[in-house]
């Protein structure tokens, strides 16, 4: 990426978050394996999406982790899927290279638009309203939050609480309208990460195979 690509991206994330810095921006963005980006017609980036691919160790077989970073699109462009469509693609890229390895996508949410995705892509995901978290999943998110972020992540709340926080919504973003709230998926994340507003992220984890996506995000996961 050029550094003009880099800055309009710290321009977009500046816009969705107080406490933004361009220096932790640029940390965190070169702590990243791969970064999706949105253009619009005239060839600006309106969105993009960051993670980081890595391969860990959990009961001594080694497997496959997406840590999803930021994810931003400009409010004019809030309609269009096509970067969500682009990450599912990506992650079956990611899958096909080594099919027999697990791969799970580690998501850290701060907004219940992020954490919806989770139901729109997967059939199971932890953790969620309608089914109680296993043990095994439980021990393997626990294990994941440790390993990346130590004593910041509480086991007891499944929530990782900064003392500086890494980036707030901004008022509006963080608004939830009323029609929201009354969707289960959104009650739930507003109870399980009750100061949200506050940067307080819920970790959430999801196995990307082809048996627990949704039939629109398995055409994506396979597509080329």
């Amino acid at each position: 990426m050029s550094t003009n690509d880099v800055d309009r991206m710290f321009v977009l994330y500046d816009a969705a978050y107080y406490d933004a810095r361009r220096d932790l921006f640029d940390q965190d963005l070169a702590d990243k394996t791969h970064c999706i980006i949105l253009y619009d017609g005239d060839g600006v980036i309106q969105g993009f999406s960051t993670l980081k691919l890595y391969v860990t160790s959990w009961h001594n077989e080694p497997l496959r982790v997406i840590f999803s970073g930021d994810t931003i699109v400009d409010r004019a462009h809030w309609g269009s899927q096509q970067l969500a469509f682009s990450w599912i693609r990506l992650s079956g890229e990611i899958y096909r290279q080594a099919p027999d390895l697990p791969l799970y996508w580690f998501l850290i949410c701060k907004g219940h638009r992020t954490y919806r995705y989770l139901r729109a892509f997967a059939h199971d995901f932890s953790p969620r309203y309608d089914t109680t978290t296993t043990p095994l999943m439980q021990a393997l998110m626990e294990h994941l939050a440790t390993q990346r972020f130590g004593e910041i992540y509480d086991t007891r709340t499944g929530i990782l609480s900064f003392e500086q926080p890494q980036g707030r919504l901004t008022s509006t973003l963080a608004e939830v309208s009323d029609m929201h709230r009354r969707l289960p998926d959104v009650a739930y994340f507003l109870t399980r990460n009750p100061y949200y507003a506050r940067g307080d992220e819920l970790v959430c984890l999801c196995e990307l195979s082809v048996a627990n996506l949704r039939p629109m995000a398995r055409r994506l996961f396979h597509s080329s």
